[in-house]
């Protein structure tokens, strides 16, 4: 990349911390790369290991571990903390970490009152999270990754089916990152024309791919990764664009196509069919319940367990 801002900063050093790191390395989106956590050893482990990374590609990424009040001065920052908690459920997965890690998105949110940069957020149940840190920070530059990643995976699999690259797939799946996302089949492109889409087969396979993942190797962690990257390139101006992001439009907060100008966010909706206008409705429905829940909520966070991104 040509474009290069001065730093990016990652709050939380798991699995998915860790993956968001190596990519951003890779990708050379910033001259620096901070690292918070909720602690210093784990901030000072992955920076080092980020900084062995470094050496061996001869990336021109430096990486540190800093406290999170200095990543105030980064021109991005992306969320990835997750509070240690079990989650028994066997539907609505991602739902199961509002109580967990609701309290710390808030706490995060309180240190970033005023800051002007982009804030990526990947903790689930990231439209919750989203809005939560949007809504207590005062930020105006908050989005969400969980649509774009469900984007990701529909071009793919639709791509698989029709035996064709996933690059010759253009379509969304926007709504709730969760059991209400919205496939917007039909206004979904395939080499420039409309095509009729497998539905049962496509959400089979969005439904699957993620437990599958998690069984496999505990965490899906690539996936996101991938998609703050491709998100960043365009929140930070590198590239005009559009992904699928959690945002405020029309009065709530869900997964939209976002088109990006010089890094300025226009938030907008596809063209939808009855079904699908039906659906996201339902979608933004259940969204806005479980958020006056959250806000509702006694903020104590409980003991460890597992997670979908």
């Amino acid at each position: 990349m040509t474009h290069l801002v001065r730093s990016v900063g990652v709050i939380g050093a798991g699995a998915v911390g860790q993956a968001v790191g190596g990519a951003l390395m890779a990708a050379g989106v910033s001259r620096r790369l901070l690292v918070a956590s909720r602690t210093v050893d784990q901030a000072e482990a992955l920076a080092d290991d980020l900084d062995d990374m470094r050496a061996a590609l001869g990336a021109a990424v430096r990486p540190g571990a800093a406290e999170v009040e200095e990543l105030r001065a980064c021109a991005a920052v992306v969320v990835a903390v997750r509070a240690r908690f079990t989650n028994t459920r066997g539907a609505d997965v991602r739902m199961g970490g509002i109580r967990a890690n609701a309290p710390a998105i808030r706490g995060l949110a309180a240190r970033f009152v005023g800051y002007p940069g982009t804030v990526l957020v990947v903790t689930n149940p990231v439209d919750l999270m989203t809005r939560w840190f949007a809504e207590e920070s005062g930020c105006t530059r908050v989005f969400g990754i969980g649509s774009s990643l469900d984007s990701a995976r529909y071009r793919l699999t639709l791509g698989r089916l029709l035996g064709v690259p996933a690059t010759a797939v253009a379509g969304h799946v926007i709504g709730e990152h969760g059991d209400t996302s919205v496939v917007c089949a039909s206004s979904t492109l395939v080499n420039d024309h409309l095509v009729p889409v497998p539905l049962q087969q496509v959400r089979d396979e969005l439904a699957r791919r993620p437990g599958r993942i998690s069984t496999g190797i505990g965490r899906t962690r690539y996936g996101p990764a991938g998609a703050v990257v491709s998100a960043l390139r365009l929140a930070l101006g590198a590239e005009d664009g559009t992904t699928e992001l959690c945002a405020a439009h029309a009065g709530d907060w869900c997964g939209v196509p976002v088109r990006f100008t010089g890094g300025d966010p226009v938030p907008y909706l596809p063209p939808l069919d009855a079904v699908e206008d039906r659906q996201l409705e339902a979608s933004r429905s259940k969204l806005r319940a479980a958020y006056q829940a959250v806000r509702g909520l006694p903020l104590q966070p409980s003991p460890s367990g597992r997670h979908r991104p």
